[in-house]
């Protein structure tokens, strides 16, 4: 056992007139660098006088670590080969480690991404919250064991091959992921296309050319009725407009359009302020880490001051569609929920836009529409962007255009879609699970490697 600090330099810098300030070297900030695969990518060529200052040096050979959380303890790791001249600069968040007196540097690569070794390093990190780094002074005192080059060879060449028949299960396993992401998509598009079950049309027209049923358009008329019926806020109550039919889609026979306003009514939450934390009434109150895609995540909640007369607005009832407003990428804005009353009372944040529809047993039908392609196309084109970051509004929750179906349709579709997604839901757990088992084995081949089992095993094998 040696420490660190005799078998490897920490951040070796290139002589003053080793390079010229003309000459190209590869350029390598953090994002280029995978997490554990020790796979990397270098963003293009910088000229040496552009990198010099500012930048960590490396040479082909060195190992580059991270120092910085949270991409230490991911594992932003590598082995540097094939730099344009040989060199290159990236981030100063890396360490450069460049093994000498015998230790081979794939040997380094892989001791350092166990993860009993980050996991220690973050535990010794230093500095503020968000910015914590591993201390040089650290690193250079950990024990690595250091066997002849010979069998250090021997070691790395067995950790991967094992790695290469785990990636492979990894890489199958993944392309399962995929697929039934693609099933899933293929499944909420049928759905809301008219077909996957058979529309009210087409049993009616099989069953009795004769009799009548609630057609979309039906139903959307008795909602509206009800809607104004109902009506208990202030003012005078203002009929929601009808969609722009314009560029809408043709739908299936007995369908309609509406406008997601129509079907309920929709609300902004509080925003959080220090005068709330004076407030007597402290009620529980959803952010937005508590919704995700049909899911609730509940196990930290927080509680705000609310004013009695706020309560009408900011309760959430059962039923309730939640939808978060976004400030992220596209693919973040819009996720939904549906209320399941585990909480009560409960209000929650402006950032989370609430739709109460005025038929109870529509929900389901709104969150699988908004879910599926067709439903996303319209949350992605509503949405606006200020510097990259997409948000929505109550108004334009409001206006999202909603196929709407007659009711029992709706039920029988709902129906069918969870029948076919709870299998997938139960593939993608199988898949999730042997996937984390693959990381557990991909650890403990690490453990044994740097404790001398792995070799051992292998000769028992032969």
């Amino acid at each position: 056992m040696v420490a660190l600090s005799e078998v490897v330099d920490f951040n070796p810098r290139f002589g003053k007139d080793e390079l010229a300030d003309d000459s190209l070297a590869s350029f390598i900030p953090m994002k280029c660098v995978e997490e554990e695969s020790g796979r990397f990518e270098p963003l293009g060529d910088r000229k040496v006088v552009e990198v010099r200052k500012g930048y960590t040096p490396f040479r082909d050979g060195d190992v580059i670590f991270a120092k910085v959380t949270p991409c230490m303890e991911n594992g932003k790791a590598a082995v540097l080969k094939g730099l344009t001249n040989g060199v290159g600069f990236g981030s100063t968040e890396f360490f450069a480690l460049r093994p000498k007196n015998g230790l081979e540097a794939k040997y380094l690569f892989h001791f350092i991404l166990q993860s009993n070794f980050r996991r220690d390093a973050a535990r010794n990190m230093t500095g503020a919250v968000g910015l914590r780094r591993v201390q040089k002074s650290y690193l250079e005192q950990q024990l690595i064991p250091l066997p002849s080059s010979t069998e250090q060879r021997r070691i790395v060449a067995e950790i991967e091959k094992q790695f290469t028949r785990l990636e492979a299960g990894v890489v199958a396993l993944r392309r399962v992921q995929v697929n039934l992401k693609r099933y899933r998509a293929a499944v909420l598009k049928a759905a809301c296309e008219g077909r996957l079950v058979s529309t009210e049309a087409e049993l009616a027209n099989t069953q009795n050319p004769k009799a009548e049923f609630e057609t979309g358009k039906t139903l959307l008329a008795r909602m509206l009725t009800e809607r104004r019926q109902n009506w208990r806020g202030r003012g005078q109550y203002k009929e929601p407009a009808a969609p722009d039919l314009a560029n809408l889609p043709q739908l299936a026979e007995g369908w309609t359009w509406a406008r997601l306003e129509q079907l309920g009514l929709t609300f902004g939450g509080l925003i959080k302020n220090p005068k709330r934390a004076k407030l007597p009434k402290q009620l529980p109150y959803l952010r937005v880490a508590n919704v995700y895609a049909n899911e609730l995540r509940l196990e930290e909640i927080e509680y705000i001051g609310v004013e009695d007369s706020e309560l009408q607005k900011l309760l959430v009832r059962t039923g309730d569609l939640l939808i978060v407003e976004g400030n992220g990428s596209k693919d973040q804005i819009g996720r939904l929920a549906i209320w399941d009353g585990t909480i009560d009372p409960c209000v929650h944040q402006n950032h989370i836009i609430k739709v109460r529809p005025v038929e109870a047993r529509m929900p389901k039908w709104i969150l699988h529409w908004l879910q599926s392609p067709n439903g996303r196309h319209f949350v992605e084109l509503v949405a606006s962007s200020t510097s990259g970051l997409y948000t929505l509004s109550v108004n334009k929750v409001g206006d999202l255009p909603i196929a709407l179906p007659p009711l029992a349709e709706q039920t029988r579709i709902v129906a069918e879609v969870e029948r076919r997604l709870s299998v997938v839901e139960a593939l993608e757990a199988v898949v999730s699970a042997n996937l984390q088992r693959a990381t557990r084995l991909r650890q403990s081949i690490l453990q044994k490697a740097f404790t001398g089992e792995l070799l051992q095993e292998d000769h028992k094998q032969q």
